[in-house]
């Protein structure tokens, strides 16, 4: 195993991170996770729900990342307008919205028996 390409790999991906935080809808699913996070902590929230939780944070910041790349590889591919590369676009917007909203009803099936 070469470290080095190891160690350049690992770089690739945090500048992969850090460039999604250019999209507005990362920044708010971020924003989102800290607030989830904070609520977490003040309501003591069990180990498994936290496991809970952080997949589901995850599977949303991931499925945004890949929603990301895949709007830049249509966009290189098909600069003007095309049905088709709408379709992926729209179809991958839509799978960042399965996910978000299932995290959400995960939020509330975990938070509101606590808070009421």
């Amino acid at each position: 195993m070469d470290v080095h390409k190891l160690i350049k790999s690992f770089g690739y991906a945090l500048f992969g991170i850090r460039t999604s935080l250019n999209e507005q809808n990362m920044r708010i699913h971020l924003f989102s996770a800290i607030i989830v996070v904070i609520a977490g902590a003040l309501t003591g929230i069990s180990i498994t729900e936290w496991l809970i939780l952080i997949i589901a944070m995850a599977l949303v910041i991931g499925a945004e990342m890949m929603n990301t790349a895949i709007e830049a590889v249509v966009n290189l591919a098909s600069p003007e307008y095309h049905p088709l590369a709408k379709q992926a676009k729209d179809v991958a917007a839509g799978a960042v919205l399965v996910f978000a909203v299932a995290s959400v009803i995960i939020g509330l099936l975990i938070f509101l028996p606590k808070w009421f």
